[in-house]
């Protein structure tokens, strides 16, 4: 926990009881909504309301300590990595999500074929794919061939 004050400190917010339950819940539960946070967070702080979790994902998303991700047709999620420029794999069927690296060494997906004047920081790529466990699911569903 007192790694988590520090970084609350260095990135200039107080530190709070409930900043450090985001934190720590975030570090938990990767990709997780804001509903999903509420409900880790109902044992600790009872009284934690969605517009408090909502304003310290905000805090938190606002000075880089997390990043908000929202896969299309998903509410957003929210993880503890940050500035690597990683990207993610999402399942059509469940919604599972799975971290990917970028590619190793120069980073091919920061050199745009036409940046428009802008300094590209980040780029987000979304795969789109059926996880394991939904693909055996789909197999086990399958008739038994004659």
């Amino acid at each position: 926990m007192d790694g988590d004050a520090e970084l609350l400190r260095t990135a200039g917010l107080r530190v709070t009881t409930p900043r450090l339950a985001v934190l720590r819940a975030t570090e938990a539960l990767p990709h997780a909504t804001a509903d999903d946070i509420v409900t880790a967070l109902a044992s600790e702080l009872p009284t934690t309301s969605h517009q408090a979790v909502y304003g310290v994902l905000a805090a938190l998303t606002g000075v880089g300590l997390v990043r908000r991700i929202e896969p299309a047709g998903s509410p957003a999620r929210y993880e503890r990595r940050t500035g690597d420029n990683h990207h993610h794999i999402v399942c059509t069927m469940c919604g599972t999500i799975a971290d990917v690296d970028c590619a190793v060494g120069h980073a091919p997906c920061l050199t745009p074929s036409d940046a428009h004047g802008f300094a590209v920081t980040t780029a987000e790529v979304t795969y789109w794919g059926i996880c394991e466990r939904c693909a055996a699911a789909e197999r086990d569903d399958e008739p038994v061939p004659a």
